[in-house]
């Protein structure tokens, strides 16, 4: 079981053998697996990373899907996640941010994918009043995180039919916000290595351009009903961050 492969979709057969350069290989550390979180994790072990997957749960919840994505994938607390990884992506409702593991987060990487939703989240006036981005919310309680945000736009099985290698004609863009170049760079490196290219969007205070329900969100990729959706140029998710009111 625990060196057992991933069944994968054509669609992303045909790049997933190109994504990987052992030689950058990384350590991802996941708060949250989820529908978005194991997507990531899949392409990423699909690339040649390592991943630690956690929930608030426990590990021994994760065991099956550690065991489904092999040998370079295992299950942990979330402390030990943030712990182990190179780049540790949070992928977790927005009302769990005052839970995080902060101290092993101190100078990582962090990719924040989440999205608010008062329906789901209870109303937080911060981000109702919009006077902070979610991202700058969850960095009140990681300060010492160097925090990217991304992959909150996209649908998560279109995230997994859509990577391409590159140099792909057909490969997809992905926007990203942060204040940290060097964070930015390394977030970069990792998408770019599972089938993506990046569109820098700007600091974390102009993330909203990317949030739910933005002309950015979802819909350059195709709807939820085409399961998988449709290759986004750089002009296209450039133009749809410029189309954001606020």
């Amino acid at each position: 079981m625990a060196g057992t492969r991933i069944a994968t979709s054509p669609a992303n057969d045909k790049g997933s053998a190109l994504l990987g350069d052992a030689e950058n290989m990384t350590t991802v550390g996941f708060i949250g697996s989820g529908a978005i979180g194991s997507t990531i994790a899949r392409l990423a072990v699909e690339a040649g990373h390592q991943v630690v997957l956690s929930n608030s749960r426990g590990p021994e919840t994760l065991a099956d899907t550690a065991a489904e994505l092999g040998s370079r994938a295992s299950a942990a607390t979330s402390g030990e996640a943030a712990a182990a990884g190179d780049i540790v992506v949070v992928t977790v409702p927005v009302k769990a941010f005052p839970y995080f593991p902060a101290a092993p987060l101190a100078g990582k990487t962090v990719i924040d994918t989440c999205n608010y939703g008062s329906e789901r989240d209870g109303h937080i006036p911060e981000l109702d009043s919009k006077s902070l981005t979610s991202s700058e919310l969850l960095l009140r309680y990681i300060p010492d995180a160097m925090l990217v945000k991304a992959f909150n736009n996209i649908f998560f099985k279109h995230l997994l039919s859509l990577a391409r290698p590159a140099g792909a004609a057909d490969r997809s863009y992905l926007p990203i916000a942060g204040d940290s170049a060097s964070a930015k760079a390394a977030v970069t490196e990792f998408i770019e290595s599972i089938g993506y290219s990046v569109l820098d969007a700007g600091p974390l205070a102009d993330s909203w351009r990317q949030a739910t329900g933005t002309p950015v969100w979802g819909t350059p990729y195709g709807p939820f009903s085409n399961e998988k959706g449709q290759p986004v140029g750089e002009d296209a998710i450039r133009a749809a961050l410029s189309a954001a009111t606020r």
